[in-house]
């Protein structure tokens, strides 16, 4: 999948004197309810679901338009059919220099594979990082693609997702060949 470098996005709109990328949105019908996609100059900063929490202001989401997200809508379309196992539409995710690390790990988590929070804190530098992945991880802007759902607890149970126990479960067994 395309990612802009990790802390870019958010370093780049802290400094810059230039003007904010233009922000849209769309509203797409799924399978596990209406998805909210939002892009930034074009590249996709947001994918929200159905009660999604926390959910930032939609005010914040820029004007509806379906334009700009023929990419994201055409792969979203293709992996709630299980004909997609990878994403390849840009993104640029905004969040801290460790937030994006984490969500860059998520992003090596494999279709239908789960890692625990134990195991991304691992790669990030150990055990002691469990509370601020599991936050950090709850804090992702795009969900699916990149794919939150897929970590779990060191048990394997399924725990914490910002769209509910229920999507994630649906999305895991979907991937994992069971829908």
């Amino acid at each position: 999948m395309e990612t802009f470098p990790p802390d870019a996005p958010a370093r780049h709109r802290r400094h810059s004197a230039g003007p904010t990328p233009t922000r849209q949105h769309t509203v797409l019908k799924s399978p596990i309810g209406m998805l909210t996609l939002v892009n930034a100059g074009g590249v996709l900063s947001g994918l929200y679901l159905p009660d999604h929490r926390p959910r930032p202001d939609p005010a914040t989401f820029g004007i509806r338009s379906g334009e700009g997200f023929e990419v994201a809508v055409d792969q979203l379309a293709e992996y709630f059919d299980g004909d997609r196992t990878e994403f390849s539409v840009p993104v640029a995710p905004v969040g801290t220099p460790f937030q994006q690390r984490v969500w860059a790990v998520l992003q090596t988590i494999g279709y239908g594979e789960t890692m625990s929070y134990a195991g991304v804190a691992g790669r990030l530098g150990g055990p002691t990082l469990v509370r601020a992945v599991g936050a950090a991880n709850g804090r992702n802007p795009i969900s699916i693609v990149i794919p939150c759902h897929r970590v779990v607890g060191s048990d394997g149970s399924l725990v914490g997702y910002a769209g509910g126990l229920d999507r994630k479960r649906w999305l895991l067994n979907r991937e994992r060949g069971s829908h």
